[in-house]
């Protein structure tokens, strides 16, 4: 993949090794803190909340730096654009089925983030194509989810469907998140990504809020100190640590190595949400979740391929251990 501007000056291994462990710890954690607040705040109230206290202290914080944070309209459409597709459809969707999904089950299925990256970058936008490799984790990675979710496609019961239709929120949010994911790389900015990623917040916070008091969700909000500190750690872990490394990531290293966070947060949240919530872990969650990695691991190391010039190929991620490109 050609270097962008943005990527023209390579940051250190360090800060790479570092960003891409902030993603993976405090994202993989970021689900458990979905579903303990969703229990006590409804879903777009939670993250309508969660954004609109991040994102406007983000840029407080970078006005105080001496970071310019004045947009124009041509920032303000792409940046508020960029917002709703990771936050709005994103974010406020994986809230709205964790209601109905246990948490480490919500990370498995949005572990899928990566595969849509590439379909989007292949089909849609047509700008790379895969290799046999790449388009064998494609398969791997529908086979894992429909692996996950074999037991409930079988139940035929009203908790399988409600859980059902809490997955089908989450391939949604998946795509929306990778299709955001792809503009945010794509699109130049004048501002820098810390002060975009704040802006990106603000705007979805609003739009999420506005679906909370449209649709009359604010009238089931219950204000409890569990509920409040769930929304606590988002906004710190992340909105501005998790989401900051995030938004730098995509801004210095390709977008399908950014994506391999997916490897490491189902882990964590499946174990988590095991410790904490005492979700099941059975033989369908793990060889879904060692599936879905696999497919993962193959889209995201395949060689692609630009079209029509020179074939250019992707060097292999281990881990977070691979410096920028």
């Amino acid at each position: 993949m050609s270097p962008t501007h943005a990527q023209s000056e390579r940051p250190s291994s360090g800060r790479v090794a570092f960003a891409f462990a902030l993603v993976y710890i405090f994202w993989g954690a970021t689900y458990l803190g979905i579903r303990i607040a969703v229990q006590h705040i409804p879903p777009a109230m939670t993250t309508g909340l969660r954004f609109l206290i991040a994102g406007p202290l983000l840029l407080a914080w970078c006005a105080l730096r001496g970071k310019r944070i004045a947009i124009g309209a041509s920032d303000a459409r792409r940046l508020a654009t960029v917002g709703v597709l990771l936050l709005t459809g994103g974010n406020l969707m994986v809230a709205w089925s964790e209601q109905y999904v246990p948490s480490g089950m919500a990370a498995l299925i949005v572990a899928g983030v990566p595969l849509w990256v590439l379909v989007i970058e292949w089909l849609v936008l047509r700008g790379e194509r895969l290799s046999g490799i790449g388009l064998g984790g494609l398969a791997l990675g529908i086979a894992g989810i429909v692996v996950l979710l074999w037991p409930k496609l079988t139940a035929g019961n009203v908790l399988g469907q409600r859980e059902l239709a809490g997955a089908g929120g989450l391939i949604f949010a998946s795509a929306s998140w990778a299709l955001g994911s792809v503009c945010a790389r794509r699109w130049h900015f004048s501002v820098d990504a810390f002060t975009a990623s704040g802006w990106e917040m603000t705007f979805a916070g609003c739009a999420n809020l506005a679906i909370s008091f449209l649709s009359g969700e604010y009238h089931r909000t219950v204000w409890t100190p569990t509920g409040l500190g769930a929304i606590l750690y988002l906004v710190v872990f992340g909105s501005w640590i998790g989401f900051s490394a995030y938004i730098w990531l995509l801004d210095h290293v390709p977008t399908s190595k950014v994506a391999t966070y997916a490897y490491v947060n189902p882990i964590v949240a499946v174990l988590l949400g095991w410790l904490v919530l005492h979700e099941q872990v059975d033989v369908y969650v793990l060889a879904g979740t060692a599936v879905i990695v696999s497919g993962v691991a193959l889209v995201t190391t395949a060689k692609i391929k630009r079209r029509p010039a020179t074939v250019v190929l992707e060097p292999e991620l281990p881990a977070c251990e691979s410096g920028a490109d």
